[in-house]
């Protein structure tokens, strides 16, 4: 399904002219190597541009249409008409001079096998070029001096020929493509085309996963006899035809190398399309489902009312999205030299922005007005279950996963998403708003019996009854007392005590009632009116429950209780007005 989908993606898009045609690929390029009809280097001009990314504006190799890329691991094996420095050049940064040779041989040949015959400024170009140059001397060239630093790094360099890429010239062209489709190899049924086709052992790189090989991982991949069946070897266990390998991998390639679509949970890289490779519907999905910035050119009311049509089911003629099209959602990690497959989902655009969108509004809660979100991202989401003090601040890979999957899906919160909140919440005594966030939405989503609906609302329940948010409300009295009295305090009775009387409260608060009536006599002697008012609001909490505390609370009780607590602690900082 995800090969058949990404090949489908592949066709969209080559007849929409946004990438390269079967047998060719888009290539980073750092440098063009300048040469005459002779063979003699003139320049080596630099490909670079510069982009915006985050704060910074970084200067990043140009994308150039070259022949598609071999692939290879440790063995030598060179691309046509472009490679790195050690196969164009014989050179290399890491001291293996005899590798570099044999690299620059394996070039040399390769292009004399395809350009022998071809009587064209280009073609002569290039031959003479490999039968002039010679490696050994080549670091003391006077233009290779200029940029030694920047080729050792092993940036791309490709020929350029009479003001044009020699991949331009038309003979050379059709040299290549006659090269690439007269591959030889097994002819079978192609499991993702279904049709007859030679079957590829490897498949080309996906490079632009996060934390992968730099130099590209497999998606598809037999690397061990263990793996393998009925004596077939590597990728002929799964066969897969030739034009289906490089249209899944060039189009998922394509995806990945569009920073502004894609995106990072965790250590899953996330990538989205439409069925029609219609650019309007990421520009959506970034903003709504990721937390970019909305560039749409709406206003927050009107893209408001856009989305509330799109979860309806109804046609959005401002952005020209049509809710009932087929949309996919695939994330990656890496392992090793291969990638695994995190999650994958397919569904009606419509579908996926109704779940993000009934995601967020349980996740809807009180927050601080220096609050920099309206809406908690789902990465900041699951950065609230992460020590803060830890090397790696990366949220847990299983947790993550599984996480991102019911978000989209519609489905149940992972247990584990409410343990890491509850987790951090007793090793801080910190209760942020994304922690009161999950569990609020952990327990309106997931079956529920003890954490009630009355406690989980966006903003403190006066009218709530229930012991274990009323206990978590007077806590947060207490606490407050406590700083109205000793404003410069380091430690609190939240520190203290707000573990114990969250999961043992009949114990704790005895003590904890004591402290209080301390805490309120030294109130009066500082402000009557605002002593009596506390006294009057706790002894209306207390009547509650009659001040016969709990002995013990379940944990279902004690997230009662957590949001109790932070209600409370909220109401206490807004206006009345707002109240």
């Amino acid at each position: 399904m995800i090969l058949q989908a990404l090949t489908k993606l592949y066709e969209d898009l080559a007849e929409q002219g946004k990438i390269a045609r079967e047998g060719w690929n888009t290539v980073k390029i750092s440098y063009l190597l300048e040469i005459d009809e002779d063979g003699t280097l003139l320049g080596i001009v630099p490909q670079f541009k510069e982009v915006v990314s985050g704060k910074k504006t970084l200067s990043v190799p140009m994308d150039k249409i070259l022949p598609a890329a071999v692939k290879r691991s440790s063995g030598i094996a060179s691309n046509f008409l472009w490679d790195n420095s050690a196969y164009m050049l014989g050179i290399d940064g890491k001291g293996k001079p005899e590798r570099a040779k044999e690299c620059f041989e394996a070039c040399k040949g390769f292009h004399r096998e395809l350009l022998d015959g071809i009587d064209t400024a280009a073609a002569r170009a290039i031959l003479n070029f490999f039968d002039g140059w010679e490696p050994a001397s080549a670091a003391e060239h006077p233009l290779i001096v200029e940029n030694l630093n920047e080729l050792y790094k092993g940036g791309n360099v490709t020929f350029y020929v009479n003001g044009r890429l020699a991949a331009e010239d038309a003979e050379i062209k059709a040299a290549w493509q006659k090269y690439y489709d007269s591959s030889d190899g097994e002819r079978m049924q192609c499991l993702v085309t279904g049709k007859d086709d030679v079957i590829v052992p490897t498949h080309p790189a996906i490079k632009g996963v996060a934390d992968a090989q730099s130099s590209g991982a497999a998606l598809v991949s037999f690397n061990a006899s263990a793996f393998c069946s009925y004596g077939k070897e590597q990728n002929h266990n799964a066969p897969v035809g030739k034009y289906a390998a490089f249209a899944y991998t060039s189009a998922l390639n394509y995806l990945l190398s569009d920073k502004e679509n894609v995106h990072r949970i965790g250590d899953t890289t996330v990538v989205c399309w439409a069925e029609g490779a219609e650019e309007q519907y990421n520009g959506l999905t970034n903003m709504w489902m990721f937390g970019d910035d909305n560039n749409t050119g709406l206003s927050d009311a009107d893209l408001y009312a856009a989305v509330k049509r799109i979860t309806e089911g109804k046609y959005c003629n401002e952005l020209k999205i049509d809710p009932k099209r087929p949309y996919y959602v695939l994330g990656l990690a890496p392992n090793a030299a291969r990638l695994s497959v995190s999650f994958f989902l397919r569904n009606e655009f419509g579908s996926f922005i109704r779940n993000v969108n009934e995601h967020y509004e349980r996740m809807e809660i009180a927050k601080s007005k220096f609050d920099k979100f309206d809406t908690l991202p789902i990465w900041a989401m699951l950065n609230e279950t992460v020590n803060p003090k830890s090397q790696d601040k990366k949220p847990s890979s299983v947790l993550a996963k599984s996480t991102a999957r019911a978000i989209f899906a519609g489905t149940a919160y992972p247990a584990a998403l409410l343990n890491g909140a509850m987790l951090r919440i007793r090793a801080e005594r910190n209760i942020t708003r994304g922690r009161a966030a999950i569990i609020k939405a952990y327990y309106l989503k997931n079956t529920n019996k003890g954490c009630p609906k009355e406690v989980l609302t966006v903003s403190l329940n006066e009218q709530s009854t229930n012991i274990p948010y009323t206990l978590g409300r007077l806590f947060a009295y207490y606490e407050k007392v406590q700083k109205e009295v000793n404003p410069e305090i380091n430690a609190t009775i939240v520190d203290k005590y707000y573990i114990s009387a969250m999961s043992t409260p009949a114990r704790t608060f005895k003590l904890l009632n004591g402290l209080y009536q301390s805490h309120l006599r030294k109130l009066y002697r500082l402000n009557k009116d605002r002593a009596r008012w506390f006294d009057m609001e706790v002894g209306k909490l207390k009547d509650v429950f009659d001040e016969t505390y709990p002995i013990k609370h379940t944990s279902q009780e004690q997230c009662s209780f957590d949001l109790g607590y932070y209600h409370q602690k909220q109401w206490f900082y807004t206006k009345k007005e707002d109240r």
